[in-house]
């Protein structure tokens, strides 16, 4: 059995947003990424996997830009959704712990 406890093991860095993962299937990857406040995880989509964000602990902002970006706020509890292809990213206030699944094969695209 996989299983992880993401709060438990915090594993935060000064240079930039620390991802780890936790849990991988061929079908199926969860990630954990551990922000410091004013950190981002920059724009970016997965051309072929749907994405869902969770947050553990902390505050911030996910965007979503589909032609309109739209902004949430994040903070304990928040579950968002990053559709296949659409661009997204989130923006720590505070120190934040975020957990996302991601269908397998996403792919990845970063934007300019």
């Amino acid at each position: 059995m996989q299983s992880a406890n993401v709060t438990e093991t915090k594993e935060f860095t000064d240079d930039a947003v620390k991802k780890v993962t936790y849990i991988k299937t061929d079908k199926l990857t969860e990630d954990t990424y551990y922000f410091n406040a004013g950190q981002v995880l920059a724009y970016h989509k997965h051309p072929t996997g749907d994405q869902v964000f969770f947050v553990s602990e902390g505050t911030g902002t996910y965007y979503l830009d589909d032609g309109k970006e739209e902004t949430t706020a994040l903070k304990p509890g928040v579950v968002v959704l990053a559709p296949k292809d659409v661009w997204h990213k989130i923006v720590a206030d505070t120190e934040m712990v975020v957990s996302q699944a991601t269908v397998q094969p996403a792919g990845l695209v970063q934007r300019d």
